[in-house]
């Protein structure tokens, strides 16, 4: 009779049922805790990134944007030239730029359709390397920045 009596009173069922519901409570509020923790850094990795690659490009666009940058002379050593070097070229980003001479490369960009009879074509390589702007501690976020530009020169034309 005492073991039928001990197995009716459930009057300790509901203090287990609370601890067990509030363990998974404390679980699912860790969980979406440390998930939005993760999802901030993860912004911010991305923000820096985002920063360092528009820091790279306005590198190249500071670049190209002076012809002078282009012209062959006692400015290349090696066939490179930092252009940020020139007091004429603003650096508003503190990029490092390079531009690189490809001497291995002649003739028109493949794929234009233009005639190598009328024009020489000299090739370069803008290399920027950008980095973020943020002041931390952090290791910052840097991109590196490409495109090719080819200058073209007009030729002597006989008999004009």
């Amino acid at each position: 009779m005492k073991s039928r009596r001990i197995v009716r009173d459930q009057s300790g069922m509901i203090l287990v049922l609370a601890l067990m519901m509030t363990i998974v409570l404390t679980l699912i509020v860790i969980t979406a805790t440390e998930t939005a923790v993760f999802e901030t850094k993860l912004s911010g990795h991305k923000r820096a990134a985002t920063t360092a690659f528009f820091a790279a490009e306005s590198g190249v666009q500071a670049a190209s944007a002076n012809i002078a940058n282009f012209n062959v002379t006692e400015k290349y050593v090696g066939n490179k030239y930092d252009p940020f070097t020139d007091p004429n070229n603003l650096n508003p980003t503190n990029t490092k730029v390079v531009i690189e001479l490809e001497t291995s490369q002649n003739g028109p960009p493949r794929g234009t359709g233009m005639s190598a009879i009328n024009f020489e074509f000299e090739h370069f390589m803008i290399a920027s390397t950008g980095q973020d702007q943020a002041e931390s501690g952090l290791p910052k976020s840097t991109c590196t920045v490409e495109e090719k530009v080819i200058r073209l020169i007009p030729t002597q034309q006989g008999g004009y």
